[in-house]
């Protein structure tokens, strides 16, 4: 069975709509025009992306503290008014005072959509569009950020707030939740899996901006603490660092998986299921399995 329909039979029995790209990143035409060895399975459909945008943001804020713009020690305090749903600092009750480079941690180690939204207002949320086309994304889509998100939620359903939201959703149906602006790549935040997987390895060759700053970003993501999806398909050994995303009967992660060899392998993977749960370990497993059927096809070819 060729790779493409092994990849395709693990969405399959997981009862999942997948798209996958997986690039050997050390491949001479990684990168280019003609592209390098590649494994692709519906890679270049538009998909709603979630917090996976948060790479940019950290790219962005990591350029600019490079530059000298920002000081990456400066202090943030985090008040009643900033928390959104969500980990970390959302998840407060108290003010909480932290420093930029922290609220960037905290924005890809748990995907904190509070941290995420204060630091997307300290480096400029025009800014990051314009990142994308720098670096060559050219099917990449940023409408704001998690508060801009948040908000489109609460309008779709006529929620005045989130704890009104909250008694709202469940009783929506499936078709009713889908109908909101968040799940329609045309009117959100959106890429294409060989977009995020080009993103990935610009800042695995230290080509999306200063060595320093791509060096950042490859931190934070090692960091990530979700590790039921990529990670879970690899053997120990294999250092997986990721980005997840989620959204009712959406899941996503996007990272490198490094090979104590020297292999890398950018991965960006996109499940849908009919269900709007978003705690689904089947899910993301499968994923885990997917990249990783892709991943051993490339190093065995």
């Amino acid at each position: 069975m060729a790779v493409v329909e092994r990849v395709e039979d693990v969405f399959n029995r997981a009862g999942v709509i997948g798209n996958l790209h997986v690039v050997d990143l050390d491949d001479p035409g990684a990168g280019t025009v003609a592209g390098g060895r590649e494994v692709a399975v519906g890679a270049d459909e538009q998909v709603v992306i979630a917090s996976i945008f948060k790479i940019l943001l950290v790219l962005e804020f990591a350029r600019q503290v490079t530059a000298g713009q920002l000081d990456p020690t400066e202090r943030v305090l985090v008040t009643g008014a900033d928390r959104l749903g969500g980990w970390g600092l959302a998840g407060c009750d108290d003010d909480a005072e932290v420093s930029l480079r922290d609220l960037a941690y905290f924005a890809m180690s748990v995907s904190d959509n509070t941290a995420a939204d204060l630091l997307l207002r300290r480096v400029g949320p025009d800014l990051l569009p314009m990142l994308a086309a720098e670096l060559g994304l050219a099917r990449t889509r940023i409408v704001g950020g998690p508060r801009q998100l948040v908000e489109v939620m609460l309008a779709d359903v006529g929620a005045r707030n989130e704890a009104e939201f909250a008694r709202i959703f469940p009783t929506l149906s499936a078709e009713q939740v889908h109908a909101m602006r968040v799940f329609d790549p045309e009117r959100t935040t959106s890429s294409t899996a060989r977009d995020i997987t080009g993103l990935l390895g610009l800042i695995w060759r230290d080509e999306a901006g200063p060595a320093a700053a791509c060096a950042m970003v490859r931190n934070w993501m090692a960091r990530q603490l979700f590790w039921t999806r990529l990670a879970t398909g690899f053997p120990p050994g294999v250092r997986v660092a990721g980005k997840t995303g989620t959204l009712p009967g959406l899941h996503m992660e996007a990272g490198v998986a490094e090979y104590p060899d020297g292999g890398r392998y950018a991965i960006a993977v996109f499940a849908r299921t009919a269900q709007l749960a978003t705690r689904r370990i089947d899910v993301d497993l499968a994923m885990g399995e997917a990249a990783r059927t892709a991943v051993e096809a490339l190093r065995g070819e």
